[in-house]
């Protein structure tokens, strides 16, 4: 029989032998030093022998014998926060219910102020058309002396997407790059787009910004977003090329689009982003609402229900601030998983703990002022946005603003160090005194 000898230093051990042998333990205690050791000595038969004489033989892991264990990480079970229209059948309603006629007036009304002017949209339209037909010709018939080779020109935002708001004449264009996105690269590809419109008697600027140029006529403008073929992406250098991070995002502006396209084009689902875009520049406490969250928000809330049919815009519009409130974004929350990235990336994941706070006690407060009537000066048709921060009285209720349940960790200072340390050093003379008086 060959024999062997484990040397195992933890005192705790787990042992399991899979394999067809004896095992016999000693255990001991060291004189050199202040470990335990362990030997486990284990004297193996041949395979022939077999266990308790039977014959045993046979592949890997396959005549009775089990796998090794694996070690797996604590399992993330995300928190489903309440949701009724999700659970609408194992609450029976006593009464039928109550229709929101005044709302849903109100709310189409909201909608109808946000939505861009046939002026604005004219404008809009106008320069977008000339902008992507300037880059169309760069692409497929470059001008000699022209150094910046395109490879594709994508349309996204809100503008693609029908969802823009008035008094914000924009629209957004990705230009993906061949070459490398230098400064210089970006700022020829800008001029030359001015230059080229400024033949028909159309006076144009060309802006620099981090995520590209700007092209800004006198009723519009147009955001051009730079990124680059994924070839390039391992030759960039941070003090030539323009950021990998901000080129990230323009193509996640394409997926974004394209997902749109595809499954938000549902009317209702515009007209709730619009007016939860409202709500995000009129509270403090919702203004970590990006554009992409608030996109897939306002289609979970109209379209993400049992029967799988488009909401009315009053009863999305409750259930919106309902999920908020009910810590939709908190962590450990299933949230809303991005369609457009890896099924484990939950787009509330970007926001920081204090703006999922805010985000989640704003929409409480607002919430109980919805259901006490006070849709008006939620919608900025009366009153100011105090009311999501100050007690506010409705119909003899008092609404009093949650408050925040998130305190950022205070780094304590070297001075307050020291004081701690020697708060430490007294406490232990004082417990060594008491013990002598004891004793």
């Amino acid at each position: 029989m060959n024999t062997s000898e484990v040397y195992i230093y933890p005192l705790r051990l787990t042992l399991w032998n899979p394999l067809p042998c004896e095992c016999s333990l000693r255990k001991y205690y060291s004189t050199h030093g202040r470990r335990n050791r362990l030997i486990i000595t284990l004297k193996m038969r041949p395979k022939s022998m077999g266990r308790r004489g039977r014959n045993s033989g046979g592949p890997m892991f396959g005549g009775g014998m089990r796998p090794p264990m694996q070690w797996r990480g604590p399992t993330f079970v995300p928190h489903i926060p309440f949701d009724y229209v999700m659970c609408e059948n194992a609450f029976k309603r006593v009464k039928p219910q109550a229709e929101d006629t005044e709302l849903m007036e109100m709310l189409i009304k909201k909608n109808q102020d946000l939505t861009p002017s046939a002026t604005e949209q004219a404008a809009v339209l106008n320069i977008v058309t000339k902008v992507s037909s300037v880059l169309d010709n760069l692409t497929v018939a470059p001008p000699a002396g022209f150094d910046v080779g395109i490879e594709e020109v994508r349309q996204v935002g809100s503008h693609k997407k029908g969802t823009m708001m008035a008094g914000k004449p924009e629209a957004d264009l990705v230009v993906v790059l061949k070459t490398l996105p230098t400064t210089e690269a970006i700022a020829m590809l800008g001029n030359k787009v001015v230059e080229t419109i400024k033949e028909s008697k159309e006076i144009l600027e060309m802006i620099p910004t981090p995520s590209g140029c700007d092209i800004k006529g006198s009723e519009a403008t147009v955001r051009i977003l730079i990124a680059t073929i994924s070839s390039n992406m391992s030759k960039l250098d941070a003090n030539l090329h323009l950021s990998a991070k901000v080129m990230s995002r323009s193509f996640a502006a394409i997926r974004h689009a394209r997902w749109f396209e595809e499954n938000a084009s549902h009317s209702t689902i515009k007209v709730l982003i619009r007016i939860l875009k409202y709500l995000q520049s009129r509270f403090e406490g919702l203004q970590a609402l990006n554009p992409w969250i608030i996109d897939l928000l306002s289609h979970y809330a109209v379209m993400h229900n049992p029967q799988r049919t488009a909401l009315t815009i009053p009863v999305a519009f409750r259930r919106s601030l309902s999920l908020l409130a009910s810590g939709f974004f908190l962590p450990r929350s299933a949230g809303i998983i991005d369609p457009c990235e890896g099924p484990n990336t939950r787009v509330h994941t970007s926001l920081s703990l204090e703006q999922q706070d805010h985000l989640c006690y704003t929409a409480q407060t607002l919430l109980r002022i919805l259901s006490h009537n006070g849709h008006m000066k939620i919608l900025g048709f009366e009153g100011d946005p105090s009311i999501a921060t100050t007690m506010s009285v409705w119909d003899g209720v008092v609404v009093t603003p949650s408050e925040k349940a998130y305190e950022p960790p205070v780094e304590p200072k070297e001075g307050d160090e020291e004081q701690d340390n020697q708060g430490g050093k007294l406490e232990e003379g004082q417990e060594e005194k008491m013990e002598v008086q004891q004793q």
